[in-house]
């Protein structure tokens, strides 16, 4: 039997923390444009899609989607980064210094989650990795 490596489990676990990352997003963002959460039985105050709090949940469901299927992942984590920098930063910080005091940390840990795919991209399991072996196969006929 082979023998797993480091060199054969990252990039394995690099797919997994996207696809599960991104689905927890998508459900962080999904009462805030939808006013509830599916299956919660707790409705959620509405949100006014042009506000703030509107975008965020935008684009915590459609780049949580996007970061699921690996589509676009490298500038999509880039902007859910800035998003959720920001989001700590106006929301957060100014409660405390101290992410465990301020409630931040999930906001700290969707951040630098998205920072390290932003550098990492999507890895295995992704559409971006289907697309780049599409166009590679079609320049080389």
């Amino acid at each position: 039997m082979a023998e797993l490596s480091d060199r054969h489990l990252a990039p394995v676990a690099q797919g997994l923390l996207r696809i599960v990352a991104g689905f927890l997003f998508f459900q962080h963002g999904f009462p805030k444009i939808i006013a509830s959460l599916p299956g919660s039985g707790q409705p959620f105050e509405p949100v006014e899609l042009a506000s703030w709090l509107g975008l965020s949940g935008i684009l915590e469901v459609f780049g949580g989607l996007l970061m699921m299927l690996g589509l676009f992942t490298r500038p999509v984590a880039f902007v859910l980064a800035g998003e959720m920098a920001v989001a700590y930063f106006w929301r957060h910080a100014p409660n405390g210094f101290w992410p465990g005091v301020n409630r931040g940390e999930l906001a700290a840990l969707f951040c630098f989650v998205w920072l390290f795919f932003a550098a990492a991209g999507s890895g295995p399991w992704s559409l971006d990795r289907r697309l780049r072996a599409r166009r590679a196969r079609a320049l080389s006929a």
